[in-house]
């Protein structure tokens, strides 16, 4: 994979009006008390939610746990997912908050074909001058698409350490080195683990950085697993690793919220 997992504020508004117009899904995450009502949305797209709809119930599988294979379709197919439609996710934070959760599920763990994300979100598609309206799109028929669903592309913590390889932990330095955690009640990093904040993978625009800089950047392992807090800036390292062309690293989608859950799990803070 590479830059073509992304699309541009233009690709995308030229793509609208095309043959092929994409299923768009918004999937920003709510914030302070916001209501859908004080948002602006993109033209056609419908909201995608990571609590609802990207993850089941917080548990023992850490804060935003992945739905079931058999929850998950049933929530593709309300939305009219087939395989032969295109599909565009977004978000306000660089894909960081949910556009690249969205990604990973669609694309690499439920099998879709073309899914992209719009580079930049929401910012990117004001900035290239184009219009937001009021209201959210409804979705349209259902479809009967069955994924086939790719579990290789994920790891549970019980076989971390049988299958070996290197931890990429999204979270900030700060969090990995244990000096604060603002969601979780333990602080610190699974050991062995590397830190590379999912933020850093962003221009100061919003957009990804080059496929060449990232490839430079991102750490190497002959196995790679990518981690965070709960699953869902993992993803964002992982589309990372996709535009700049790399091998993609498995998640491990409940990620610190889940491991600490086990008081016999281990765990490290500082650098190492």
């Amino acid at each position: 994979m590479n830059r073509s997992v992304l699309v541009t504020a233009e690709e995308l508004q030229q793509s609208l009006t095309g043959e092929r117009p994409p299923l768009v899904f918004d999937c920003r995450v709510f914030r302070g008390g916001e209501q859908p009502g004080d948002r602006l949305y993109l033209p056609a797209s419908v909201p995608l939610s990571l609590e609802e709809d990207l993850s089941a119930e917080p548990g023992a599988g850490g804060r935003h746990p992945l739905p079931s294979r058999d929850e998950f379709t049933v929530t593709l197919q309300s939305m009219g997912v087939t395989p032969g439609r295109p599909i565009v996710v977004y978000d306000d934070s660089g894909g960081q908050l949910a556009a690249a959760r969205a990604w990973w599920m669609i694309a690499c763990w439920a099998g879709h074909p073309e899914v992209r994300v719009l580079d930049g979100g929401v910012a990117a598609w004001q900035m290239a001058g184009e219009e937001l309206v009021t209201t959210p799109a409804t979705p349209g028929a259902p479809s009967r698409w069955v994924p086939s669903f790719d579990d290789e592309a994920l790891v549970s913590a019980d076989l971390l350490a049988e299958k070996g390889g290197q931890l990429v932990d999204a979270r900030a330095m700060s969090r990995f080195r244990g000096l604060e955690e603002p969601l979780d009640p333990i602080a610190g990093h699974i050991p062995g683990a590397v830190c590379r904040p999912c933020a850093e993978n962003l221009e100061a625009s919003g957009q990804f950085k080059p496929p060449r800089q990232l490839a430079n950047e991102l750490p190497k392992a002959d196995r790679l697993t990518a981690y965070c807090g709960s699953g869902v800036t993992a993803c964002h390292n992982i589309l990372a690793y996709a535009v700049a062309g790399l091998p993609l690293p498995r998640l491990y989608p409940g990620s610190w919220s889940e491991w600490i859950r086990d008081s016999a799990r281990p765990i490290a803070t500082g650098d190492a």
